[in-house]
């Protein structure tokens, strides 16, 4: 059942702060309707694509998720993490093409399965660059540039939502490719970035934001009919009230700008909610959990895109809770599982859609965390390891550099120069790389990329043909 708001409460209210909570404020306020800043070429007939970004807010410790299973390099893993460390017994064995093999965490039977039968990758390694920084020599003695609040989680979540490590900024880049790509969806009624959790800067443009939701749906007004209904007659009295007051001209502007944003908004949720309502196919069911609701509402929504009228959509979900100073183990052994469960039960519902290919998720956090043990946990680091699932990928492989898993000793000669300090690991692969991958997969051209990603000139050539990473077709 969808969350709702009274009529009377709404009515009574003259400020948008009282409905602050719900997605009809996100359609008010956030719904710009100016250009966007270029057009993109209109997709072939029927052709739909969209991105879904799952955030493990926190810092997720990567190197626990992915392990290197070749004998020496699981040494220096067992040696640097100490009591950190998993065994086999608790890990899977995956076999990437024409690379050493891995381990996935224990906890994570369908991750391992989506990558073994080739429809998931990883990204090793993964962070905020401002430009390409080699050793720890650099980092030390201040040779090169570095992200702002390097350990920090909050100027490094802003920085994985914007790519923009080297200022505070409030524009996402996901945000920023809708800025280019909405004007190929049909329909602007409803955005095509849709949040599960809220708004948040990786859907925020210069010119658009996100549409929010809930694992129930849009959030509507308490007993509010575009219908007349019968037997209805309070509802319908009320309705017919609303819509009265929707229908005013006012000469004030700001009470007239007001108005049009509530029709937009109550114009979208019914667009919304007749869309997603169809069951997913039959034998699709997801687990009851924070993501498996999130991605079960997402599944609804892409199933409903015609209706929408959209051929491409960003989709946002944030799971918090991923900061282990202390007990990892434990803690990341029950909430891993739900990752992996939700993941599984999301690509299994894009085949039965036919769309396994038309559908990226990729997760993402705030940083890695150091490969040493503090004595209960481990701490904020930089580089990570991040998952990559459908949408075309080129299955069975890490791409990217893992990096050493050797740490410097804190007096002595330097045995790995990415390690920063107790295994906090440079990045081998930046962000941008990173996004500019997913970007260009969904439709933003080349030429367009230094409007959403910056720094991509540092780490690729603007006008060249590779792709940043090959991990998408």
């Amino acid at each position: 059942m969808n969350s709702t708001i009274s009529r009377r409460g709404f009515l009574k209210q003259s400020s948008c702060a009282a409905i602050s909570s719900v997605s009809i404020l996100n359609t008010l306020l956030n719904l710009r309707l100016s250009q966007g800043i270029a057009n993109a070429s209109v997709p072939a007939a029927g052709e739909y694509r969209a991105l879904v970004c799952l955030f493990l807010a926190g810092g997720n410790d990567s190197f626990n998720m992915l392990v290197p299973r070749e004998t020496s390099a699981y040494a220096q893993y067992t040696t640097a993490r100490a009591d950190l460390a998993l065994p086999p017994e608790e890990l899977i064995a995956i076999n990437p093409i024409g690379q050493p093999g891995y381990y996935v965490h224990g906890g994570m039977p369908e991750v391992a399965s989506l990558f073994e039968n080739g429809h998931a990758s990883f990204v090793a390694n993964v962070g905020t660059l401002i430009e390409p920084v080699a050793n720890r020599t650099q980092v030390a003695q201040n040779l090169k540039r570095l992200p702002l609040g390097l350990y920090s989680h909050s100027d490094q979540i802003e920085q994985w939502q914007t790519s923009v490590p080297h200022a505070r900024s409030g524009i996402g880049w996901g945000g920023k490719m809708a800025d280019i790509l909405r004007d190929t969806n049909s329909s602007q009624v409803v955005p095509m970035q849709i949040s599960l959790d809220g708004s948040n800067v990786w859907q925020t443009g210069n010119d658009v934001a996100e549409y929010s939701i809930t694992p129930s749906g849009a959030v509507a007004l308490s007993g509010y009919n575009a219908a007349w209904q019968q037997y209805q007659d309070l509802q319908n009295a009320m309705s017919s009230a609303v819509d009265s007051q929707l229908a005013q001209q006012y000469n004030n502007l700001l009470s007239q700008t007001f108005n049009q944003r509530k029709k937009q908004a109550l114009d979208a949720y019914q667009v919304f909610a007749a869309a997603s309502a169809p069951a997913l196919p039959a034998g699709i069911t997801f687990p009851n959990t924070y993501i498996g609701n999130r991605l079960a509402m997402i599944a609804r929504t892409i199933q409903g895109r015609n209706a929408l009228g959209a051929v491409r959509q960003t989709f946002f979900v944030q799971r918090g809770g991923w900061d282990h100073h202390d007990e990892v183990l434990t803690t990341q052994g029950a909430m891993l599982p739900e990752v992996s469960a939700a993941i599984g039960a999301f690509h299994a519902a894009m085949v039965a859609m036919g769309l396994q290919d038309q559908v990226c998720l990729f997760t993402g956090s705030d940083f890695g965390r150091t490969l040493t043990s503090n004595g209960r946990g481990s701490d904020h680091a930089w580089g990570g390891n991040q998952l990559v699932v459908g949408g075309g990928v080129q299955g069975r492989r890490i791409f990217g550099q893992y990096p050493s898993l050797l740490t410097n000793p804190e007096s002595g000669p330097e045995v790995n120069p990415l390690d920063t300090g107790r295994g906090r690991f440079i990045p081998t692969t930046s962000c941008d790389t990173f996004f500019a991958e997913l970007a260009l997969w969904l439709g933003v051209s080349r030429n367009q990329l230094p409007l959403i990603l910056p720094n991509f000139h540092y780490f690729h050539s603007i006008t060249g043909t590779e792709a940043p990473l090959g991990m998408l077709v």
